[in-house]
């Protein structure tokens, strides 16, 4: 038997928010574990919900900032957090909250059971003010897990996998099954840690083109390097990136799409 995350409060979950409340008491010990807060640092929680992850948080560190878009779970989450520490809550859309503003100079730990119907857009949100940002421990659908995490040549490796692993070490951690939330999802789920990469490290001159270049490589998969990215890049410049024009975008690794977009001319 599953054994509940307290306390938790009866606020019923939001199908059109994509609600799914985290209540497995040992899936939260394993994350908090993974995230292994210390003095000091600035955790900021994405869509805390009923609070399953953010009292045993605030009960390891104290202090806690949380993101929630439900304005019914804000005033039930600051009623209970007064018996666990200080919690700062934003009533925010996350895709509007900027980051770095939020960190105010010292890196911030972003954590969070992220609704499903969003977490690429919030994935791509947090990348944009990474320099902001020390790591990340997300819940994540485990199908989306495996393509962040995906080597090349594997069938779910593409445009997501190359984005966040140019600009993040990416680990899957564990796996989660339905039975851990409340209402049960149909897909499991599992966790995973990105780090930002140190922007010196990273080696991309110009990440709009960098993007464009793997959306365009990854848009018809079946396609060969040279007709895919034809209107962005020539075969002369795949070449000189030392890729063959006849590879298709599954067998590049990260590195050759960085050299592939630091070689091809601005548009």
């Amino acid at each position: 038997m599953s054994r509940p995350a307290t306390p938790i409060f009866s606020q019923p979950a939001k199908k059109s928010l994509g609600q799914h409340f985290l209540h497995e008491r040992g899936v939260v010990e394993k994350i908090i574990l993974a995230v292994d807060p210390r003095p000091g640092e600035r955790i900021v929680e994405i869509g805390p919900g009923q609070g399953a992850m953010t009292f045993p948080l605030l009960d390891r560190h104290g202090s806690l900032t949380a993101i929630e878009f439900d304005r019914d779970l804000l005033a039930p989450l600051a009623e209970h957090a007064r018996a666990h520490g200080e919690l700062t809550l934003v009533h925010a859309n996350v895709l509007d909250v900027d980051f770095t503003a939020l960190a105010g100079g010292t890196p911030i730990r972003l954590v969070g059971n992220l609704p499903y119907n969003l977490s690429s857009p919030i994935l791509f949100h947090a990348l944009e003010h990474a320099p902001a940002v020390r790591d990340m421990h997300f819940m994540l659908q485990k199908e989306v897990v495996d393509r962040m995490a995906a080597a090349p040549g594997s069938k779910v490796y593409g445009r997501l996998s190359v984005m966040l692993q140019a600009w993040c070490q990416v680990t899957a951690l564990f796996n989660v099954g339905p039975g851990a939330f409340r209402p049960p999802p149909k897909v499991d789920s599992a966790v995973v840690r990105l780090v930002p990469r140190a922007p010196e490290s990273v080696g991309i001159a110009d990440p709009a083109r960098f993007a464009a270049i793997v959306r365009d490589a990854f848009g018809q998969r079946r396609k060969t390097l040279r007709n895919a990215v034809s209107r962005l890049v020539d075969e002369g410049t795949i070449r000189a990136a030392g890729i063959d024009p006849q590879a298709r975008a599954e067998q590049l690794d990260v590195a050759d799409f960085v050299r592939l977009a630091n070689l091809s001319p601005a548009a």
